[in-house]
């Protein structure tokens, strides 16, 4: 009879944590039938961010969702149905002449011409051109963004408020960095590219980190930039 007691007293334990679904160290994970994340055990006292993913996450949202991939965030959608895409309708709009379009692909731009405001050279192919947004995805992803559902990531992706045409390799040098790590070579276009900055994050209430507004409020003096 005290082996039966002693082995009940060892299984008894694994039986209560034990769970169909995979889970991580916590015991947390997505239930796909309910469609929803929670946990089974937690650490008497969870971190601030095991915290922040329990509660803020979205119904409906995948917690696969809060690791930024570019895939998750639709870019460069038709969202009038005139055949060109967000990419195309920047392109027009940013060209400081009528632009020309391919003959086997009449949506798609060929020729324009474009001052890129980040080097403040001109440029006449399409091809050399990037449709740069100014808060870079990954930046609004780690600063709120990660919290938003699809349809939300969708409009930030091609709001025109956040698109500029610019040199592809000024775009691919700035990538996903904020202001403090980079800025455009073209001092001129400084306070230009600090207010369009601010106005984003404003306009979706995305964080601002210390480092971010210390180095802003730095550029704004040393430009004496208007408000």
């Amino acid at each position: 009879m005290k082996k039966l007691i002693l082995l009940l007293t060892l299984i008894a334990p694994y039986s209560v944590s034990a769970h169909s679904g995979r889970t991580n160290s916590e015991g947390c994970h997505s239930d796909k039938k309910r469609n929803e994340y929670h946990c089974h055990r937690r650490k008497s006292q969870p971190t601030s961010s095991e915290s922040n993913i329990v509660k803020s996450v979205p119904k409906g949202l995948a917690v696969s969702s809060l690791v930024y991939n570019r895939k998750d965030w639709p870019h460069w959608v038709d969202a009038d149905n005139d055949c060109q895409d967000a990419r195309a309708e920047i392109l027009i709009r940013d060209s400081k002449s009528p632009v020309k379009f391919k003959r086997n692909k009449p949506c798609n731009v060929s020729w324009g011409e474009w001052i890129d405001p980040y080097t403040a050279h001109t440029f006449y192919k399409a091809s050399d051109i990037d449709i740069d947004h100014i808060v870079p995805l990954s930046h609004a992803h780690e600063m709120g963004g990660k919290y938003w559902t699809r349809e939300q990531r969708r409009e930030f992706a091609n709001d025109f408020e956040n698109l500029l045409a610019v040199e592809d390799n000024a775009n691919q040098s700035k990538g996903g960095k904020p202001p403090q790590e980079w800025m455009p070579l073209n001092k001129s276009y400084h306070c230009k590219y600090i207010e369009k900055w601010k106005h984003i994050k404003n306009k979706y209430a995305l964080e601002e980190s210390v480092t971010e507004k210390t180095f802003i409020n730095n550029v704004v003096l040393r430009n004496r930039c208007s408000d």
